[in-house]
């Protein structure tokens, strides 16, 4: 504990001395070294502990050389990454340095790092070409000079010091001239007159060696040739020509004239001008010569900030054959002007910015610089007035925006800061950079809809997937907090679930309607959309549709009883009055409402002749309009159509075929179908009378049971909680007895669970309407509930009574199986179930008992 309080002590010390120093760190580290190279203690350098540079987000920053250095989090080692070579960093530059910026929060902290990149012998001295020709007369004199064209060497200091040796010869010597501001000039001097009859050609070996260790060498060919003739070369009237120029020189300006002059004579004396050989690429865009004057002027756009300095090489060759030529060289140097704007580049950490955040806090790191020198680049910076920000400097020309005031996003969710920059020129230049800092909401509002409950109405046989509403919830929040989703909330439908009924679109919040709908199955589709916004965490809430099916008349009429399928005859004597009921025809319409709303007309007779039947608009009972006598036809044709109300009505037909008979004549059939008619209705006759004998009988027996059973069960619980009224239901009383009727229906209403009671339910005249016999079968431990608070001595007559009952149900049931199988015997049995059943109880208990027809409220 001793030793970490005193290294922590010499931490902080270090930290001091170096904040009070120049305010960051110098490395150093040699091109091209491997991978991992050891460069510096960073983080020891810094006084950060090692256990603190992961939670602070210790981070390495540069702004143009990539991931040239890493550090290791684990030791806080500054190492090389990649290959780094000094020559594609800083060309020829003397000074080579990698800017680094060491960033870590908690709080904030930006430290600034300078590795100095050093020079190492990688690069040989290069020649432009494989091989320099020469054209040397004969008659030169001893000790003349003959230019040659040097190698470059892309190393700096002593590295890029070259030495030039030559091959032995008798005739060359290598001269070399060498001063402070120029590169070395290189010649070769004569020793040995030439002979081109003897010698025409040389062919020497100039090498080139730098003052790397170890040294590396480049070579050239020089490939001489001897020549008569033109033996004097122009002559400059100086080597070397010194010029100063603005940056801001306007093209076409002079920048010198050059002067060489030839002693020759004529043609061989004439001088032409020409950039050399080995000039950099950018001369001839930036300069033009004029071949015969010498000038030299301006074309192109001087930048001091690209280049500070030209150093142009001219060759002077006269017109002689062969050409003889000399160099000179045009050193150019550029002057800086104020021409280059500051630029400022915002780098945002921490956008969007909560309203809750405390003062200080840090929004963004800004960067300024200008490519100017001297007071032309000197920057300051400044902020927006009137903004809860401002900038603190952490180094030169680097400064953090931070927080400076309290923030309300209600107020101002958006704030635009704009950062001026101005250089020290004269006149000065600025530029301005921008950066909208936005306000975070957090997620404290939930969607809400316009209204708890919405009413959808939709027509019934809908085009699957056909849109049928839209919901739609708002969210005052900002951004993701206010990115509502909606989606369904799922449960059963009867025995299916609500997504195999409708969708949702999770973004627009479209209802779908995923099958067609059907009113005579599902009138009310009631469910629930909720609708969550996407905050952390996130927030919702609930609405209701209720989706009314609306009915469309899509279903015919339906003929029932003997009308389906054939004709109807019927037997009338020719005494019958006028109102006398012939025949009734019975329809039902599986719609509701209007569209099932029936109505009966008999269809004209063929040439406009008058019947003396008519049909009930409502009742569909055919009945005489007058008294029947001699002149009307023994065989009537009845066509009555059964139309519904809807748009458009649809119609069904039924044929009833009237035989008219003398008064006191027995009737005969007329006709196989006639008496197949007849023979039925005998039948249907005596089964309704067998019916009636057993429903009369089981429902006596039935009923002493049930007396018996509350008597005992009152005497049994003094308390009367079972001779209480029970639940009231619509029952319909006759001469027999009470029918309670429901029209079968799949779903009446689907927010519902558990599926509507179906077919028939009977009881005798006497029994009280709240003992419903279906439900104590549908509830069976009810009864045992019932029976555990009776008494041990009347145990077993309960149960007795209760096996009776039970039996004597069955027996009805078997009893009116049996009807329905006599029934379809008479070959009626191609019907529906339910409408031949409904038929039967009509011929048994007449038109009164059930409210036939049946209306759309039972139906």
């Amino acid at each position: 504990m001793y030793s970490r309080k005193i290294r922590l002590l010499l931490s902080l010390l270090l930290l001091a001395a170096w904040e009070a120093g120049s305010g960051q760190l110098h490395y150093s580290v040699p091109e091209e070294a491997k991978h991992g190279t050891f460069v510096g203690r960073i983080a020891q350098d810094l006084g950060l502990e090692l256990a603190e540079l992961v939670p602070r987000l210790f981070r390495v920053a540069t702004k143009d050389h990539g991931d040239l250095l890493e550090v290791n989090l684990q030791n806080g080692i500054l190492f090389v990454n990649s290959r780094i070579d000094r020559e594609e960093l800083c060309g020829r530059s003397t000074e080579c340095s990698i800017h680094l910026e060491v960033i870590v929060d908690r709080p904030l902290q930006v430290f600034h790092v300078e590795v100095e990149v050093k020079d190492i012998n990688d690069n040989p001295p290069v020649f432009r070409g494989r091989e320099q020709r020469m054209f040397i007369p004969e008659n030169r004199q001893l000790d003349s000079r003959f230019p040659i064209e040097g190698a470059a060497d892309r190393d700096i200091g002593v590295n890029a010091l070259l030495t030039y040796t030559l091959s032995p010869s008798d005739y060359f010597s290598l001269d070399v001239q060498a001063s402070d501001e120029l590169s070395k000039s290189l010649s070769l001097e004569l020793r040995k007159s030439l002979d081109r009859e003897e010698t025409p050609e040389l062919h020497l070996l100039l090498t080139a060696t730098d003052g790397g260790k170890p040294a590396l060498k480049g070579t050239v060919q020089l490939l001489i040739t001897v020549l008569d003739v033109n033996d004097n070369a122009p002559l400059f009237d100086q080597a070397v020509y010194r010029v100063h120029l603005l940056e801001s020189t306007a093209n076409g300006t002079l920048v010198t004239m050059l002067n060489a002059s030839d002693t020759d004579e004529g043609i061989n004396g004439e001088v032409v001008f020409s950039f050399g050989n080995d000039v950099s690429p950018n001369i001839p865009e930036k300069f033009k010569i004029d071949s015969n004057s010498g000038e030299i002027r301006v074309i192109g756009n001087l930048d001091y900030e690209e280049t500070k300095s030209y150093e142009i090489q001219v060759k002077a060759v006269d017109k002689g054959s062969p050409p003889m030529s000399n160099h000179c060289k045009v050193l150019v140097k550029v002057l800086d002007v104020n021409d280059n704007t500051p630029k400022v580049v915002i780098t945002s950490l921490s956008l969007p910015i909560r309203e809750d955040a405390p003062l200080s806090t840090v929004i963004g790191l800004i960067v300024v610089s200008d490519l100017d020198s001297g007071v032309n680049g000197q920057v300051s910076c400044s902020l927006t007035p009137n903004v809860p920000f401002k900038l603190v400097s952490t180094f030169k020309n680097y400064y953090s925006l931070v927080l400076d005031g309290a923030l309300d996003r209600e107020t101002i969710s958006d704030y635009k800061v704009v950062v001026t920059a101005r250089d020290g020129g004269s006149p000065s230049l600025w530029a301005t950079a921008s950066v909208s800092v936005e306000v975070a909401d957090v997620n404290d509002n939930a969607p809400a809809f316009a209204q708890p409950e919405y009413t959808v109405f939709v027509k019934e046989n809908n085009a699957p997937g056909s849109h049928i509403f839209t919901v739609s919830a708002r969210d005052v929040d900002a951004q993701e907090n206010a990115l509502v989703s909606y989606s369904l909330v799922e449960r059963r439908v009867g025995e299916r679930a609500l997504s195999s009924y409708v969708s949702v679109h999770a973004e627009s919040g479209k209802v779908y309607a995923l099958q067609p709908l059907n009113h005579e199955e599902l009138e009310l589709l009631q469910f629930q959309v909720s609708a969550r916004d996407a905050g952390v965490p996130p927030l919702g809430s609930n609405v209701t549709l209720q989706v009314f099916v609306l009915d469309e008349n899509d279903n015919a009429p339906a003929l029932l009883g003997p009308a389906v399928g054939g004709a109807v005859s019927e037997l009338v004597s020719r005494s019958v009055g006028a109102g006398h009921v012939v025949a009734k025809v019975r329809a039902v319409d599986a719609d509701s409402g209007y569209n099932a709303w029936l109505s009966y007309e008999l269809q004209p007779a063929a040439g406009g002749a008058r019947s003396p039947f008519r049909v009930g608009l409502y009742t569909g009972e055919i009945s005489t309009t007058r008294a029947l006598d001699e002149a009307d036809a023994s065989r009537q044709r009845l066509l009555v159509l059964v139309k519904d109300h809807g748009e458009p009505a649809l119609m069904a037909t039924a044929t009833v075929l009237v035989s008219l008979v003398d008064s006191g004549q027995a009737p005969k059939a007329s006709s196989p179908s006639l008496a197949g008619s007849v023979a039925q209705e005998a039948a249907l006759v005596d089964v309704n009378v067998y019916l009636i004998i057993a429903i009369c009988a089981v429902s006596s027996l039935l009923v002493l049971t049930l007396l018996l059973y509350t008597a005992l069960r009152c005497s049994a619980a003094p308390t009367g909680s079972m001779c209480g009224p029970g639940k009231p239901m619509l029952v319909c009383s006759s001469a027999v007895g009470s029918w309670s009727y429901s029209q079968q229906r799949r779903q009446r209403v689907c927010s519902g669970e558990v599926p509507p009671k179906t077919d028939l339910m009977a009881f005798s005249p006497g029994l009280a309407p709240g003992l419903n016999t279906s439900e104590s079968n549908e509830h069976p431990q009810v009864n045992s509930d019932l029976s555990g608070n009776v008494s041990s001595n009347s145990s077993f007559a309960l149960h007795f009574f209760l096996f009776v009952g039970l039996f004597h149900l069955t027996i009805l049931r078997n009893v009116t199986l049996f009807i329905y199988w006599w029934d379809c015997s008479l070959s009626l049995g191609a019907l529906p179930l339910k409408p031949h059943f409904q038929s039967i109880l009509h011929g048994l208990f007449g038109d009164g008992v059930l409210g036939w027809p049946p209306t759309d409220d039972i139906l």
